[in-house]
């Protein structure tokens, strides 16, 4: 194989480096599903390195397909015999074949999100917590947070047992955690922590591992985090044949707990590491990517590099600041139209990228009006709908009658005469005897607390699952379906039914049964267990209502891995990109202007920067000033257009004429020192009432301020207080100071 006429220099490098460790830095656009893609096949052609003997890790499903297609076109079916996959998939491998070693069978079931609430909800009946004191939201994160940190149930409630709110969550942790196993359970965060505790308490497991994968690669390490790091350590063997991929610059997700210090430290963790950059991109033009890198650079937590193209430098990226939140969105309607007729474009060429998802409502009023056709992307997806969930349930069930949280779900469902009061007995009694609810069900007729009619409707009930477990063993998981929807009535009482949306939802059962079909044309294992790992993977179809032919809207967190010839950066103001809190916390800032980054090299060929002057927020008109992350861009680079142009211009002439102090991410707002207002007086200020007037209406929470005394900083709250307005301000070397306006010596910026 001739990689270097398939590779750039960099690229080639890497793909041809395959023993010892290895950090490949690809930026964005810079082909590194390419050099993957290529190194794998390099490997299997050239070095006659067995493909079952490479573990190759992704983070998403669709990752996962795309490099397994890719390299299966280069080097054929072989490619079929080497792990491709997520972590989780991964890890479900390991654990089917060898989780009774930590005591759980091997047909375990895994938890969605709903089924997790529900397991949830009951621990918090059972230990009597109220849900207005702690939602079972608030517990789930909190349980999510500490198994991806690798914190037992035991060692959380060690660790919290001085605070009251987290110990109670402690209870339900330790709770939960029991309940799942009896259910022989596992949530999605399990898979990679039992796999951990797995491989650390079973050397003889561990040795397998070590001597069946001699390669291991993974994509996107910038975003692992504590569990999946140290399941990384523990596969990799004493020859370190390690090879990772990623962009420390494009670590956004420390919210869901990604630590950039894992590729940070990389070469600390192993010392002999190879370092190899990709810094050639293939996506963007050279003012876009000029502009990415100005902004980016100001973190001081990053690997030192910079894109670059060959690409012609192409537009300017346009600035818009508009009077207000629908002005801008009826600019970028009215740009898009625009566009489409002179560029001669398609729809799907157009992305809106936010940083919350509120603020796609009023762009979608705008697109609405104008007849542009949109799509919310990151919308409900299929297999998160009522129907598909109740049939799902029952298949769960049958394949694990330990489930339950699935019998629980579909006991009554359709109604069947099983209300909750006849539930709450059952549970009862199947904690008494300390066996699964579909054991006390099968033992209904034992049950002295319910009476003959709820004991008729449940052995109808189990006589109608029994037939259901009989059938899987005889058909496939499409005719199953099939039986179950036809059986129970449940297909029939859809049809029967007069309300609008029981017409779909007839159509999306219709559709998990063609979901079914698909799975066993394709799929080698066509058991119902392979059927639901699928679905729990992710591995599905897509939301079917999705329309190819449209704009994107959508979190810039939900674009990253995308590309659009045209991108709106919107909403663009201090406050909201970055947000309130990033202004008060320098490690949150770091992770809001590696976001911006991404935002920026989504686009190809054309991008807009756009922001308000004003705009609605939790129902009243605010006020900020454009983003400090605009300022960080050359002048040379941008260039504004329309809208509150005279005014946009002025407010950057004096940044760029004034700020002669440089900012200093090292020094962003401490709160070290916090002084009185009296402290934070340096004498009342000179300006006639006339000018001081105007500055107090131009004092608007995210606008940047000169203080004779603490330097330039940026308003962060307002109040009054017995006539006075009192400002809090965030210096950039200062820290968080009170003041009086009236008498502050300020000059806004």
């Amino acid at each position: 194989m001739d990689l270097k006429n398939l590779l750039n220099k960099e690229q080639c490098e890497a793909a041809i480096t395959v023993e010892g460790p290895l950090l490949i830095l690809a930026g964005a656009g810079s082909g590194k599903t390419r050099v993957l893609t290529y190194r794998i096949a390099h490997m299997i052609e050239d070095l006659k390195i067995y493909p079952s003997q490479i573990l190759s890790i992704t983070f998403t499903n669709k990752a996962a397909g795309e490099m397994k297609d890719r390299v299966r076109s280069l080097v054929g079916n072989i490619a079929d015999n080497m792990w491709i996959s997520t972590f989780h998939s991964s890890c479900v491998r390991i654990l089917r074949r060898e989780i009774d070693k930590i005591g759980y069978n091997k047909n375990f079931t895994i938890y969605d999100s709903y089924d997790q609430k529900s397991l949830i909800k009951q621990c918090m009946k059972e230990l009597q917590i109220n849900e207005k004191d702690l939602t079972d939201s608030e517990i789930l994160g909190k349980i999510s947070n500490a198994k991806n940190e690798l914190i037992s149930p035991d060692k959380f409630k060690k660790e919290n047992e001085s605070d009251y709110r987290k110990n109670k969550i402690a209870d339900v942790y330790v709770l939960y955690q029991k309940r799942l196993k009896g259910n022989n359970a596992l949530d999605f965060d399990d898979l990679i922590f039992k796999a951990v505790e797995l491989l650390k308490n079973n050397k003889d497991v561990l040795d397998f591992y070590h001597s069946k994968f001699k390669y291991i690669m993974v994509d996107e390490y910038q975003d692992t985090n504590k569990a999946q790091y140290e399941l990384i350590k523990l596969l990799v063997d004493k020859t370190e044949n390690i090879c990772v991929v990623g962009d420390d610059d494009q670590c956004i997700y420390a919210w869901r707990g990604a630590d950039v210090t894992n590729i940070l430290d990389f070469e600390k963790d192993y010392p002999k590491a190879k370092v190899v950059k990709l810094e050639q991109n293939y996506r963007s033009c050279g003012n876009i990517l000029k502009a990415a890198n100005e902004v980016i650079r100001n973190n001081s937590q990053r690997k030192d590099k910079a894109l670059r193209t060959e690409k012609d430098f192409g537009d300017k990226i346009n600035l818009y600041r508009a009077f207000t939140d629908r002005d801008e969105a009826n600019f970028v309607a009215s740009q898009i139209k625009t566009i489409m007729m002179e560029k001669n474009r398609s729809y799907k060429d157009f992305a809106i990228l936010y940083r919350m998802n509120s603020q796609s409502r009023i762009f979608e009023e705008s697109f609405r009006k104008n007849l542009i056709p949109y799509r919310i992307v990151g919308g409900l997806k299929f297999y998160d709908r009522k129907e598909i969930k109740d049939i799902m349930a029952y298949l769960k069930l049958i394949n694990n009658p330990l489930d339950d949280i699935a019998l629980k779900r579909i006991i009554n469902v359709p109604k069947r005469n099983i209300g909750d009061a006849t539930i709450q007995k059952i549970q009862e009694f199947a904690t008494e005897i300390d066996q699964c609810l579909y054991s006390a069900v099968l033992d209904v007729d034992f049950i002295p607390t319910l009476t003959t009619r709820n004991k008729s409707s449940i052995n109808k009930f189990v006589s109608l699952m029994n037939s259901f477990m009989a059938k899987n063993e005889e058909i496939p998981v499409s005719e199953l379906i099939k039986a179950i929807i036809a059986d129970t009535g449940y297909l029939k009482q859809l049809e029967n039914s007069k309300e609008p949306e029981d017409e779909s939802r007839v159509e999306n059962i219709k559709e998990l049964v063609s979901d079914a079909v698909e799975f066993e044309k394709t799929s080698e294992d066509k058991s119902l267990l392979a059927f639901l790992e699928g679905v729990s993977l992710g591995s599905t179809t897509e939301n079917p209502d999705e329309i190819v032919e449209t704009v994107g809207m959508m979190t810039v967190h939900s674009a990253k891995g995308l590309e659009f010839p045209v991108v709106f950066m919107v909403g663009m103001e201090n406050g909201i990109f970055p947000g309130m809190s990033s202004l008060n916390n320098f490690t949150e800032m770091e992770e809001s202007r590696r976001l911006c980054y991404v935002a920026i090299t989504r686009a190809e060929e054309k991008l807009y920067i756009t922001s308000a002057e004003s705009r609605m927020v939790f129902g009243r008109n605010v006020g900020y000033q454009p983003s400090d992350f605009i300022n960080e861009i050359s002048p040379d680079l941008k260039e504004i257009i329309g809208g509150a142009k005279n005014r946009t211009v002025a407010v950057l002439k004096r940044k760029n004429a004034k700020d002669t102090q440089k900012y200093n991410p090292h020094g962003l707002l401490s709160h070290d020192s916090q002084m009185s207002v009296q402290d934070h007086l340096s004498g009342s200020s000179d300006g006639s009432s006339s000018e001081r007037q105007s500055i107090k209406s131009e004092a608007t929470v995210g606008r940047k301020v000169r203080h004779t005394k603490f330097g330039v900083g940026t308003i962060v709250s307002t109040s009054n207080s017995n006539g006075d307005t009192l400002i809090s301000i965030a210096f950039d070397n200062m820290g968080i100071k009170k003041l009086i306006l009236d008498k502050a010596p300020l000059e806004m910026l």
